[in-house]
């Protein structure tokens, strides 16, 4: 009797922790938690390298880039004029899937002798070329240049628009080789904070927002084609860098996620992407 009763209550047992097995083994897994990696310090340009033109690598002409009250700032009290001295801070390091993102904000007057077309202009470069092979007199990376503008007061001007040195896209399925388009931001004027993010997904897929809102979205970046080619080689990745153009501003926030390790994974790229943009991120005032 002992012997048989055992052996049912086992069987009783398992028949009733089935379901629950099946039930634990079906349930989602919980979103990963993502995080904002800081990109300076707030205390000096360590893991940044200034490039800027008729200077060599790593001199910071004019003290052009510095950190002020925990910002960068790019500014030109130094300079006596600007004489297309075009500038750029690299990061250290080289990104290809990720969202980035920066609040900047235009100060003060631009400096004498800075392009009409430079007033309130400033840009985050992405998918760069390394600096140490830019040349010596070259004005801005090959790279594809998320264009920051501040309103003149009078009339539209958007921000984050594209610009592309030595590069184009396509866009609604068509090659573009226009220098620059116009996002659909509305304008910034003054000196407030504006809150400007990328996703870029290798050479597939590039989106700009401002504010949380979608303003702009290309795809397969690409290099100037040469040789007749309609397309050039595709850009997977590269540098970031920010940009100095005449006009003073300064960056308050330089943030990334890297996606890097869903690259892969499209299912769960799209998963984390949908996460992190069902978020809205407005700059504070």
């Amino acid at each position: 009797m002992k012997q048989k009763f055992i052996p049912y209550m086992l069987r009783a047992a398992i028949i009733i922790c089935l379901p629950f097995i099946f039930l634990g083994s079906s349930v989602k897994k919980p979103a990963p938690k993502l995080k904002w990696q800081q990109l300076f310090n707030g205390k000096n340009l360590k893991d940044w390298t200034p490039k800027i033109r008729y200077h060599d690598l790593n001199e910071n002409y004019g003290n052009t880039f510095r950190i002020v009250d925990g910002k960068i700032q790019v500014n030109y009290d130094q300079y006596t004029k600007f004489d297309e001295q075009f500038g750029h801070l690299f990061y250290k390091k080289s990104y290809s899937y990720y969202l980035i993102g920066v609040e900047y904000r235009f100060t003060g007057d631009q400096v004498k002798g800075g392009p009409g077309w430079a007033f309130r202009n400033s840009g985050v470069m992405i998918h760069g070329q390394d600096p140490a092979n830019m040349k010596k007199d070259q004005d801005f990376p090959n790279s594809i240049e998320v264009q920051l503008l501040g309103g003149a007061g009078n009339g539209d001007r958007s921000t984050a628009n594209l610009c592309t040195p030595g590069t184009q896209f396509v866009l609604n399925g068509k090659v573009i080789k226009a220098h620059c388009i116009e996002s659909r931001s509305k304008t910034f004027n003054g000196d407030q904070w504006v809150r400007v993010e990328v996703l870029a997904l290798g050479d597939s897929t590039i989106v700009h927002y401002v504010n949380g809102e979608e303003v702009l979205r290309y795809d397969r970046p690409q290099k100037d084609p040469v040789k007749g080619a309609a397309e050039g080689e595709l850009i997977k990745g590269g540098s970031i860098s920010l940009q100095s153009e005449s006009h003073p501003v300064e960056f308050r926030k330089v943030e990334i996620i890297d996606l890097e390790k869903y690259a892969k994974d499209p299912k769960k790229l799209k998963e984390v992407v949908d996460q992190l943009m069902a978020e809205k991120r407005v700059a504070k005032q």
